[in-house]
C-alpha cells in the first residue's frame, strides 16, 4: 500500500530544548537557581550549552529522575532537590522547568510546591519564591520555553498596586550586550526601566577572585512585581509560537506583554526585534512618544553613521544571497534587515538543517548567517558563516555581540561586509590589499 505521508522526520533540528530557554529566563532573575525536574542528563546538556556560549560558570540543579521515580513519580526527588538547593545556595527564587519525562508521566509540580511549603511553613525554614514553567520539548523549542517562562514568571509575580512611571521592556532572546544597550538607551531618553529577563551580568559578569554560587545581577523580584503598575510595555517579537494545541489547552495563547495588557491594562507596544534602520526607527519613535523627548543626539548620529556605511558598502552586499536560520523572531528580523541592505534571504520557517542544506544547492547563497550549528553547511559550500544568535560554540565573545538598534545593526553590517570582502580576497587568484 502506497503511503500518503507528505513529511519526513526531522533531521538535525535547528532548535534546542524548551527547558534550556526556561533556564535562560531564570538566570535573568536576581538570586535565582534553576531546577530541571527530570533526568540529570537534561541539566547537564543545558549547562554544557550555556557555558560554551557565554563562557561563564552556570549552576543548574536537577531532581535527577531514576527508573524508580519515572515509574512511581518524582515527588521525593523534587523535595530532596529543593532542600539541597536551599541548603547550599540560599536562593531568593527557585525557577522550576519541567522536562519531557516529567510531563509525560504527569508530574503535579504545583502540587509538589504546595506540599513543600505546607511541610515547612512552621519550622523556621526560609522559603524562597517558586516559579514553575511547563516546558516539555515535544511541544516546542528553546524559544518557546523562553517565552513560556517569561509569561509564567509575569503571571506568578506581577501585581497591580501603585502606578509607576517606569516602562517595562520584554526584550526576548537577545545578548547581554543588547540588554546593556537597552539600559543605556532608556537612560538617554530619561525613562525609568524595568527589563526582564536581565542576564547581562549573570551570564557576562566581571572577574571575581572567589566563586559566586549565585552571580550578581538579574531582575529583582520587586521589579517584576511592579510590571502590572508600569505605564507601558515594549515587547520585541512578532512571531511568537502560540499555536500548539497543548499551549492552547494550558491557556498559554498570550505573550507576557499581551497578558499584562489584558489583565493589568498596561498598553503593550509589540514590535519586531529592532534590527535594521526601519525596525530601529520604530523603537526610537516609540521611546520618543513615551518620554516626550527628542531622539538623543548620540543615537541620531549613530543612525547617520549607519546610513553612511550603507552608502559606502552597498556595492559589496547588493544582490548577494544569504541562508539564515535561528529563533523565529530573530530570523524574521534578520530577513527584513537583509532585504533592507539589498541581500536576498532564504529563511524557511520550521526547517531543519538538512532541509536547508538541500535548498542551498539551488539557492546558491553567498554566505550563511546564524549560530554555530550550521557550520557544516557553510564548510561544505565553502562560503562564509557569520556567527550570530544562540549557541555560538566555536568562537569567542558571543555575549558582547550587539545585534539590536542602530549600534547593533552597524556591528552586524560590518560583519557581513567584511566577511564578503575577506571571502573574495582569499579566493582571488592574485590577492589584493585595497578595496
Amino acid at each position: 500500500m502506497q503511503s500518503n505521508k507528505t513529511y519526513t522526520s526531522t533531521r538535525n533540528s535547528c532548535k534546542l530544548c524548551a527547558p534550556l530557554g526556561a533556564s535562560l529566563v531564570f538566570k535573568g532573575i536576581e538570586g535565582c537557581v534553576p531546577l530541571i525536574h527530570g533526568s540529570q542528563g537534561c541539566a547537564t546538556y543545558i549547562r554544557r550549552y550555556m557555558i560554551s556560549h557565554y563562557k561563564e560558570p552556570v549552576d543548574i540543579a536537577s531532581s535527577n529522575f531514576s527508573e524508580e521515580s519515572t515509574v512511581f513519580g518524582g515527588s521525593k526527588n523534587f523535595i530532596t532537590g529543593i532542600e539541597n538547593i536551599i541548603k547550599q545556595y540560599k536562593p531568593k527564587v527557585i525557577g522550576i522547568a519541567s522536562t519531557c519525562l516529567s510531563e509525560t508521566i504527569g508530574e503535579d509540580i504545583p502540587g509538589h510546591i504546595r506540599h513543600y511549603k505546607e511541610s515547612h511553613e512552621t519550622d523556621g525554614t526560609l522559603i524562597p519564591t517558586f516559579i514553575n514553567a511547563s516546558t516539555p520539548s515535544y511541544c516546542g523549542s528553546h524559544a518557546d520555553g523562553f517565552h513560556n517562562t517569561v509569561l509564567a514568571t509575569v503571571k506568578t509575580l506581577a501585581k497591580n498596586n501603585t502606578a509607576t512611571d517606569a516602562i517595562t521592556i520584554l526584550p526576548g532572546l537577545v545578548t547581554p550586550a543588547d540588554i546593556r544597550y537597552l539600559k543605556e538607551l532608556m537612560a538617554d531618553f530619561g525613562l525609568k526601566l524595568i527589563l526582564f529577563p536581565d542576564f547581562s551580568e549573570t551570564l557576562d559578569n566581571e572577574y571575581t577572585s572567589e566563586y559566586q554560587l549565585i552571580p550578581t545581577g538579574g531582575t529583582p523580584i520587586s521589579e517584576i512585581e511592579r510590571m502590572g503598575d508600569t505605564r507601558a510595555v515594549i515587547e520585541f517579537g512578532s512571531m511568537f509560537n502560540k499555536g500548539t494545541q497543548r499551549m492552547k489547552d494550558a491557556g498559554n495563547t498570550q505573550t507576557a506583554g499581551e497578558w499584562l495588557e489584558t489583565t493589568h491594562y498596561v498598553p503593550n507596544n509589540q514590535m519586531p526585534m529592532p534590527i535594521g534602520i526601519e525596525a530601529s526607527d520604530r523603537l526610537m519613535e516609540t521611546l520618543k512618544k513615551l518620554s516626550g523627548n527628542e531622539i538623543p543626539e548620540k543615537h541620531r548620529k549613530e543612525r547617520g553613521r549607519l546610513v553612511d556605511s550603507y552608502v559606502d558598502a552597498h556595492k559589496y552586499v547588493f544582490g548577494k544571497k544569504a541562508l539564515i536560520y535561528g529563533e523565529e523572531d530573530f530570523a524574521s528580523a534578520l530577513a527584513d534587515w537583509l532585504r533592507e541592505i539589498g541581500v536576498e534571504p532564504l529563511w524557511i520557517k520550521g526547517a531543519d538543517f538538512e532541509t536547508l542544506k538541500e535548498k542551498a544547492v539551488d539557492f546558491k547563497p553567498d554566505f550563511v548567517m546564524g549560530n554555530s550549528k550550521g557550520y557544516y553547511i557553510a564548510r561544505e559550500r565553502k562560503i562564509p558563516l557569520i556567527r550570530i544568535g544562540f549557541p555560538i560554540h566555536d568562537r569567542f565573545g558571543a555575549s558582547r555581540i550587539n545585534q539590536i538598534g542602530y549600534r547593533g545593526t552597524q556591528q552586524l553590517f560590518d560583519m557581513v561586509v567584511n566577511a564578503l570582502i575577506e571571502y573574495k580576497q582569499e579566493n582571488s587568484p592574485i590577492g589584493y590589499k585595497y578595496i
